[in-house]
């Protein structure tokens, strides 16, 4: 049992389990799925003061808008740590490439998906979906470029670097393109205490990350939530003010598990929390019918399936090629193809900005839909893969705990 359970958080399954769930219990009793969503968890005047004057805290929201940040919180000390030195994005001629393709990665997908919403007439309805191809689910793009490349191949770490900073891109456009309400500023001064609370613990020599988690992360949780970005957000600040190395070894080294930094201890005791928050979020996100399939459902497919890979592909030639900056040793045009394919999982987060780019209903419940399918890219990415005769790598060629 303790083997199954930890195969199952090591491979983000948990989050496929609760999205299965979710769409099943959607489909075979919609209303019993609606009542888990909406079931009530305490009362409290601030939360009402700060979420459109609803006074009760949901299931729905403390898992979207308060246990989420803690995912997000993850994710942002991955990419903040990725500037340190030996970190991929602290040489910028090394990682020109990579971000090039990245930037390709992110306008193709939003240009197909608009241009699609024009073309069928339905821009106004469905233009703000436009952020919702652009998410990569860097877990399972991993986890398939694995499988298919092998652990040693030059494709692994371009697609965590890829990935890093698609993550940060996405980071930013939750926070600019789609704040919860009107945005009010001076509340952001609270996240700004909240981080200062941080340096001073830090130069008290604070080790703990719970008194930088509960007070400085409060502050800033509070701070987002009232001036109308998503709280999701919320503890972005205080990541890089908390005590951390500094030096980055490398996405997916699991040496680092030891390391004795705040930061990494944080990341250490909340890794499998989350990935049974990723598993309640997965459940009380995922849970449309299928006759919610629509024309925003097609315009993210067509964003992912096609604008991903031909993105990354087009604009990492481009980089390579056009402007002299070149390819990573062992890695071949056509191995971006299928790292674009790969790229093309949109799932979590895919699934996150569609909730926060539509209102509830059925533009919502289609975008959703397609953030779901989006899965299907990893078996795409293995035929393609085996189309175009990629070979797999040993471990033992290289080690996919640097970049």
């Amino acid at each position: 049992m303790r083997n199954t359970i930890k195969f199952l958080l090591e491979n983000s399954l948990f989050l496929i389990i609760g999205a299965v769930v979710g769409l099943l219990w959607a489909n075979f009793d919609h209303e019993s799925y609606e009542a888990l969503l909406h079931f009530p968890i305490f009362e409290n005047h601030w939360i009402g003061v700060l979420h459109d004057g609803h006074r009760v805290v949901t299931l729905h929201y403390l898992v979207n808008d308060l246990l989420m940040a803690l995912f997000f919180a993850i994710a942002g000390k991955e990419v903040w740590e990725a500037f340190l030195p030996g970190g991929p994005l602290s040489d910028p001629r090394k990682a020109a490439t990579p971000l090039i393709a990245t930037i390709g990665g992110v306008l193709v997908p939003a240009l197909i998906y608009l241009s699609g919403a024009a073309a069928i007439g339905q821009l106004a309805e469905l233009g703000r979906g436009w952020a919702v191809p652009v998410a990569t689910d860097i877990a399972f793009s991993y986890m398939v470029a694995r499988l298919i490349f092998g652990a040693g191949h030059a494709a692994i770490p371009f697609l965590l670097l890829l990935a890093i900073a698609d993550d940060a891109i996405g980071l930013l456009i939750i926070a600019v393109v789609y704040p919860q309400e009107e945005v009010r500023p001076v509340f952001l001064l609270l996240a700004v205490a909240g981080v200062l609370l941080c340096l001073v613990m830090r130069r008290l020599r604070w080790r703990s990350f719970w008194p930088y988690l509960l007070i400085s992360g409060s502050l800033s949780w509070l701070g987002f939530a009232l001036s109308g970005l998503h709280p999701a957000l919320g503890l972005l600040p205080i990541i890089p003010a908390m005590p951390h190395a500094h030096v980055d070894t490398g996405l997916f080294d699991w040496s680092r598990i030891e390391a004795d930094d705040t930061l990494s201890r944080f990341e250490h005791w909340w890794k499998n929390p989350v990935e049974l928050i990723l598993g309640a979020f997965g459940l009380l996100n995922a849970g449309v019918v299928f006759s919610a399939l629509g024309p925003a459902t097609y315009l993210v497919l067509a964003g992912l399936m096609i604008g991903k890979p031909l993105g990354i592909w087009a604009f990492g030639l481009f980089a390579a090629k056009g402007l002299g900056f070149g390819m990573p040793p062992g890695l071949r045009s056509r191995d971006l193809i299928v790292i674009g394919f790969a790229a093309a999982i949109g799932f979590t987060v895919a699934l996150f900005v569609a909730t926060v780019a539509f209102p509830a209903g059925p533009a919502q419940d289609a975008a959703k839909m397609g953030a779901l399918a989006s899965f299907f890219a990893a078996v795409v990415t293995w035929l393609v893969a085996r189309m175009i005769g990629i070979t797999k790598v040993p471990a033992a060629e290289n080690s996919t705990g640097s970049h």
